[in-house]
């Protein structure tokens, strides 16, 4: 697997590693970020198999995990990645994407997302990049679309949650012929 390593004025992604897990886990152990996951973390344990088995994903080629640290800080804040990754359709989807509370509405996400989305179409080469999210989970919707990704519509019944409620998804998207304009945008946001 390719390091991958992406780094902002604060943000620093770089490919999760199992040594990460205790720091993801003392992010993590705040309820109100997993009340839209489909995990509830409840111990240090649930956040290993999470990891376990995204790397697991990862060693298939179909997931590109990250785990997220504040670089003014020193410390982890969260995990993002890539996933159900489509070479041959050049697309790609950014999630499971969740953050410490201490960094909501900060800079964190928007430089996340903006590094994410300048490697998937200028150096992976991606035709289209998207987003779901929880159709309950309005805060989440409006930070994609303040982005600029364009509302696709609803996944009915999409997924399946930790505590057997059915959630249905809302779809976002950006195209390569609107990354430009995305990326001009992102850039007035972080300067």
């Amino acid at each position: 697997m390719e390091e991958i390593q992406l780094t902002g004025k604060r943000a620093l992604l770089e490919n999760l590693r199992a040594e990460h897990i205790e720091g993801l886990f003392i992010a993590g152990d705040h309820p109100e970020i997993w009340s839209f996951m489909s995990v509830l973390m409840k111990d240090k344990g649930t956040m290993e198999k999470v990891v376990l088995a995204a790397l697991s994903q990862q060693e298939k080629g179909l997931e590109i995990p990250f785990t997220v640290t504040d670089q003014e800080s020193g410390e982890i804040v969260g995990s993002t990645r890539y996933l159900n990754i489509s070479k041959e359709n050049k697309s790609l989807e950014i999630g499971w994407t969740w953050y410490n509370p201490s960094v909501w509405r900060s800079r964190i996400n928007t430089e996340c997302k903006y590094l994410l989305l300048s490697y998937a179409f200028e150096k992976l080469g991606m035709n289209r990049v998207q987003f779901r999210t929880d159709l309950r989970n309005e805060r989440s919707q409006n930070a994609i679309a303040r982005l600029g990704a364009v509302k696709e519509g609803v996944m009915r019944n999409d997924r399946v949650m930790h505590d057997g409620y059915i959630r249905s998804s809302v779809v976002f998207s950006i195209l390569k012929e609107e990354w430009p304009g995305i990326k001009n945008r992102l850039e007035g946001f972080l300067e």
